[in-house]
């Protein structure tokens, strides 16, 4: 089965939200599939500067929320990602590989995603 390219108008589109720009940086930088929990840590660190030690369980839920229903949802969509919501498990494809140019130009461009993510 051959893979469809990636419309560089897509990538725009799934680099237009922070939190979609912080999943697809920890995603770039790790290499392998993360959970939902994982992804929700590097938001915090990252846009919110707060451990999760020290985070409110409304901020927790509404991260988790927003993945789980928004961002996660529409990363699939365009196939960059596998989402398996039952196991809160996010495997990236091989349609990912084709992000990492243009990703890595629109990540280096965000001052808030100078440092890589840790997880």
């Amino acid at each position: 089965m051959t893979e469809e390219t990636i419309d560089f108008n897509t990538v725009i589109d799934l680099c237009r939200d922070e939190h979609r720009r912080i999943v697809l940086s920890v995603l770039a930088a790790e290499q392998r599939s993360l959970t939902v929990n994982d992804l929700r840590t590097a938001i915090l660190t990252c846009n919110h500067h707060t451990p999760v030690t020290d985070a409110s369980g409304e901020v927790l839920t509404e991260i988790g929320a927003l993945l789980s229903h928004t961002h996660l949802p529409k990363l699939e969509s365009a196939g960059v990602i596998e989402y398996y919501s039952e196991r809160r498990l996010i495997v990236p494809t091989e349609q990912f590989d084709q992000l990492q140019p243009h990703l890595s130009t629109i990540i280096g461009a965000d001052p808030n995603l100078d440092e890589p993510i840790e997880l």
